[in-house]
């Protein structure tokens, strides 16, 4: 589920060479992801048409604990709200008093968060997986192998065993980057994190399309 709002791009200059290591990309980022129990950070988000025109931005933080439980809060420019318990995800617009609501499944898992929140075995069976390294930044560039996904390419960027940097490209060349900073990693993040009441008065729209209060 991905939350339309901003992030900034990285730009890195390093000089040394791309060198493409396809052949073992599946299998080291297997090795990245598994040791990654719980991830908390701030982030910025920035989108991008496909000549590299800033079309949004926006940042916040989240927190995510595996398998399938994440939170991510848009603090601005407008504040949205995207929780996931592991069962379900609820998407809550505090300005609109909206919330959607819908079960964690195969079609929402194409998303930054849900992602992250997903066992590496099933990142890797769903995705083909090429590597590449510049200096200390190791990237992996993952194509998903089922045409019907919210983009077409997804490159992940850690630098040394830290994840800093998304990016997501859909079918029309519009990129979605990600930067991640304060990281915490493997640090313990309370079951209340991935909770959330609704609350009273909001227009509720479930899975089936239909609206409550």
């Amino acid at each position: 589920m991905t939350v339309n709002k901003p992030l900034a791009v990285l730009a890195m200059t390093l000089a040394m060479p791309l060198t493409a290591l396809a052949s073992e990309g599946a299998e080291r980022l297997t090795r990245m992801l598994e040791p990654l129990k719980t991830y908390a950070a701030d982030f910025e988000q920035q989108i991008l048409d496909g000549s590299g025109q800033r079309l949004q931005e926006a940042n916040g933080r989240m927190w995510l604990s595996r398998p399938g439980r994440f939170r991510w809060e848009v603090d601005a420019p407008y504040q949205q709200l995207v929780v996931s318990d592991g069962e379900q995800v609820i998407v809550y617009d505090p300005d609109l008093e909206q919330a959607t609501v819908r079960e964690l499944d195969h079609r929402v898992t194409h998303t930054p968060a849900l992602l992250l929140s997903g066992s590496a075995d099933e990142l890797t069976e769903s995705y083909n997986v090429s590597r590449s390294q510049r200096g200390n930044a190791e990237s992996f560039t993952l194509m998903p192998r089922d045409p019907d996904t919210l983009f077409e390419e997804l490159e992940m960027t850690f630098y040394g065993e830290r994840l800093g940097l998304l990016q997501m490209t859909d079918s029309t060349g519009q990129r979605t980057a990600i930067e991640f900073d304060e990281v915490e990693q493997n640090s313990d993040i309370p079951d209340s994190r991935f909770e959330f009441e609704i609350p009273e008065g909001t227009d509720v729209i479930r899975e089936s399309g239909q609206a409550s209060r």
